[in-house]
């Protein structure tokens, strides 16, 4: 006995993207492009804020003196700006954009616009992902009290090298966690500390 099959009856019309695919009519409503935008929106302020780099940032009386000790003594190389620094979050944020701790005591005290004369200041790069920003502005605070910088263990060890191989004057605190005092030449006493956890 033989069976006769008709292949016609079996035959498939042409298959398009669609068919596998849920409906895609609430995906591309105004509803799912909002979302949508702001899921990259949120992607793309995550990578930006992951790959900015840790900034340290030191108040120094004259930058010219600074940049020769960071520069001259230190052999600290120099950095570029961040990027986010271009567009002053700080300002976008809301914010103030200086802590008002960090500045000096006189301001507002018939001080000029010039005591943080230059925004910008001094950038070094002290680790891949590590800067140090140098600004204006400093001030001897109150009873004297000025304050004090601390890095991670690998850029401290590293500059403590530089400092004991250009011959610069330090003192050795205490060495674990790392502690050690340097001058610079305004002959101010810089405290480099690690943080202890």
């Amino acid at each position: 006995m033989t069976l006769a099959v008709s292949f016609i009856a079996f035959r498939l019309g042409p298959l398009y993207l669609s068919s596998f695919l849920p409906a895609l009519d609430g995906l591309f409503s105004t509803q799912g492009i909002m979302v949508m935008l702001l899921a990259a929106y949120a992607g793309a302020m995550w990578m930006f804020l992951t790959s900015a780099p840790k900034v340290h940032t030191v108040m120094v009386s004259d930058l010219a003196q600074a940049r020769e000790f960071y520069e001259g003594m230190l052999s600290l190389p120099v950095a570029e700006v961040p990027l986010h620094y271009y567009y002053n979050y700080e300002q976008t944020l809301g914010t103030t954009g200086i802590d008002p701790l960090y500045l000096s005591p006189n301001v507002g005290r018939g001080t000029s616009s010039q005591t943080m004369a230059s925004p910008e200041g001094l950038w070094y790069q002290l680790m891949k992902n590590t800067q140090l920003h140098i600004i204006s502005g400093a001030g001897v605070g109150e009873k004297n009290r000025e304050r004090h910088v601390c890095f991670d263990r690998d850029c401290l060890d590293q500059l403590l090298m530089r400092v004991q191989t250009r011959g610069i004057s330090y003192k050795i605190r205490r060495e674990k966690p790392l502690n050690f005092l340097v001058k610079d030449y305004d002959g101010r006493v810089i405290e480099m500390a690690e943080v202890s956890n």
